[in-house]
């Protein structure tokens, strides 16, 4: 029944009520310099869209327009009628900017006026998504996929390195060598190359941390578990021997995936080590000041690079989550560091860390994955879509 329920919602929606929607207002003139900036699930503009947006309002030529659909969180009802707000701007829009997926953008037939840009929310080619997770456990079957699609309509990708083109035009279904993914770097991570944002973190971090302060920072990133609608956060670190053999030298700070609705609480008897930064703390403003990143498949991991500092790949569960999601390259021969699967690796690791950290390693992952990341992409990004519009 649950399934004839689900069958029947798609239908209405994504092959009547909102191609509907935005064909009737389609019939109005586009907006010169009218760009929409959209987020599916979140419920506010994220880092992947905020650097972008910005520089777009510092130019001071563009209409500006922020919709939040966030599908995971609010009842079908609301959701719906924020697809159909979206929907009535977006027919009158020269430039739609999205980070995710989106069924709703892959429903409608766009005007040939308006340019559609995936930014996407990662960098490099890590763990798989979209298409290639078809017949997967993360993943529906390749026929749902086609069926309502995420992944169609756009006219640009940007990516991060020209290494990873084939891994993105296969996970959206695009046509090899079509040119619409183009690795011309990703525009939040411009944000790394302005000394002003990494002094600006500091101060930040520091202010708002008094704990940290003589302390190096360890950065515990991981990524969600299960599907997007149920993430689930890792708890397999053991807080306690953390503190009582890097206490005296490193705080933990703590950032969990922005999907995780329910996070692990931390003992009261860690809370001077480890610190829960989720609500508080960007996970840029984190990279720029963590002396080290301890993650598992999380794709801040390329980005991070950046910085050529030590990374630590805590997969305690790798097996389950290769099976679960899969990823575009072998795991153990693509991470630029130790993978660890017991708290005590870690600590290991992090113990011995002038002797073990081999930033060559690091080097060479950055210039695989993160070639096109200098400090301009979002200049780049700007100028590809001006010449679209000549």
């Amino acid at each position: 029944m649950k399934k004839w329920i689900k069958e029947g919602y798609h239908l209405l929606t994504l092959q009547f009520l909102f191609p509907g929607q935005y064909a009737r207002y389609s019939k109005r003139p586009v907006e010169k310099g009218k760009a929409v900036f959209l987020e599916a699930n979140l419920p506010a503009l994220s880092n992947s869209l905020r650097y972008l947006y910005e520089e777009l309002e510092r130019k001071g030529t563009y209409q500006l327009k922020v919709h939040c659909l966030q599908e995971i969180y609010v009842s079908k009802g609301v959701y719906i009628r924020h697809v159909m707000e979206f929907l009535k701007d977006l027919a009158t829009a020269e430039y739609l900017f999205l980070c995710e997926g989106s069924r709703v953008v892959s429903c409608i037939s766009p005007r040939k006026e308006t340019t559609v840009v995936q930014v996407w929310h990662g960098c490099g080619a890590f763990k798989k998504f979209g298409f290639s997770t078809s017949e997967l456990k993360f993943g529906g079957s390749r026929k749902e996929n086609l069926k309502y699609s995420y992944y169609k309509n756009y006219d640009v990708v940007t990516v991060s390195s020209p290494e990873v083109v084939r891994a993105y035009e296969e996970a959206m279904n695009l046509p090899a060598g079509s040119g619409i993914v183009k690795p011309i770097g990703i525009s939040r991570t411009d944000l790394f190359f302005r000394k002003e944002f990494i002094q600006q973190a500091k101060e930040k971090v520091f202010g708002k941390l008094e704990a940290a302060a003589g302390k190096k920072i360890l950065l515990y990133a991981p990524t969600f578990r299960g599907s997007v609608g149920g993430a689930q956060a890792p708890d397999a670190l053991d807080l306690k021997k953390m503190k009582e053999a890097l206490g005296e030298e490193y705080i933990l700070l703590i950032k969990h995936h922005p999907v995780v609705k329910q996070r692990p609480q931390i003992p009261e008897e860690v809370q001077d080590f480890a610190v829960d930064v989720t609500d508080t703390l960007e996970i840029e403003e984190l990279m720029c000041v963590s002396e080290v990143c301890i993650s598992d498949y999380s794709s801040l991991i390329f980005e991070y690079s950046l910085f050529e500092r030590p990374m630590i790949f805590f997969a305690y569960d790798l097996e389950e989550y290769g099976d679960w999601r899969g990823f575009y390259y072998d795991y153990e021969e693509l991470t630029p560091g130790p993978v660890v699967r017991t708290t005590e690796e870690l600590i290991r690791y992090l113990t011995h860390l002038d002797q073990e950290f081999d930033r060559e390693q690091v080097k060479a992952f950055r210039d695989k994955f993160m070639s096109a990341c200098d400090g301009h992409a979002t200049d780049r990004l700007m100028e590809l879509i001006r010449k679209r519009r000549e």
